[in-house]
């Protein structure tokens, strides 16, 4: 018997069953009523994260107080409390969410802020200037603010003489360097005026004026601040640059 079972090992037992393919076995399952629902895969975990650390100050509606942070906070303790936040809730798709809305309310809010002050800022200076005597109006008439790019670019040149002026200070005065910067300021104001009288009398008043000054200034610098070759027509000259620059960008 032992050996006609090893000659011919086929099993027809009836309680040896056969192996249905997969979608048989599903639809004999519902034809009979039962369910087998399948594993259940990480998407299908509740919003935010089944067993994650929750943000417990969600629904507070107080930005400062949702950040745990007092309304008078600098801006570095703002940007700590936020990063804080973030690292201890990380995963928690709905604590990050409330935690980023918290922090933009409070920059936005510091925006408008900055905003408002800057408007308050001006128009209390504008106040300023109506409420001033006549003659400060009268002053002011002649001063106006040119764009940024103009300020730089006057700027450099007259920071080039300067600089022209101290690296040829062995060898001779800065007189060429001087008259150089005089005829670029009556250029530039001849240009903002249309009239070469006007700013020949304004170039040559900021020269005169910045020649002045420089002539007071220049020996109460300690010598010992000054090198050998700076003599006092050099660092007076150096003044002059400076009133010449006014001059030429503010004055109108």
């Amino acid at each position: 018997m032992v050996s006609l079972l090893l000659t011919n090992p086929r099993f027809s037992s009836p309680h040896v069953a056969r192996k249905l393919p997969a979608r048989e076995n599903s639809k004999k399952l519902k034809a009979n009523g039962l369910v087998i629902r399948g594993p259940r895969c990480a998407v299908d975990t509740p919003y935010g994260g089944g067993n994650l650390a929750k943000f417990s100050r969600i629904t507070v509606w107080d930005p400062y107080k949702r950040l745990g942070i007092p309304p008078d906070a600098s801006e570095e303790e703002i940007w700590s409390s936020r990063n804080f936040l973030l690292q201890q809730y990380a995963g928690h798709e709905r604590s990050e969410e409330s935690i980023e809305a918290a922090f933009e309310k409070i920059l936005m809010a510091s925006f408008v802020n900055r905003r408002k002050t800057k408007i308050n800022l001006k128009s209390k200076l504008k106040k300023k200037v109506e409420e001033s005597p006549p003659w400060v109006k009268n002053l002011l008439n002649f001063v106006e603010l040119p764009a940024t790019e103009v300020i730089f670019r006057r700027l450099f040149l007259f920071a080039f003489m300067g600089g022209w002026s101290i690296i040829n200070s062995a060898e001779g005065g800065p007189a060429f360097q001087v008259a150089v910067s005089l005829a670029a300021c009556i250029y530039f104001l001849n240009e903002k005026t249309k009239s070469l009288a006007r700013a020949s009398i304004i170039g040559f008043g900021s020269l005169v004026v910045g020649w002045v000054c420089g002539s007071f200034l220049v020996p109460m610098i300690p010598s010992f601040l000054l090198r050998p070759t700076w003599t006092l027509e050099l660092l007076t000259s150096l003044v002059a640059y400076i009133f010449l620059f006014l001059g030429c960008t503010f004055l109108k």
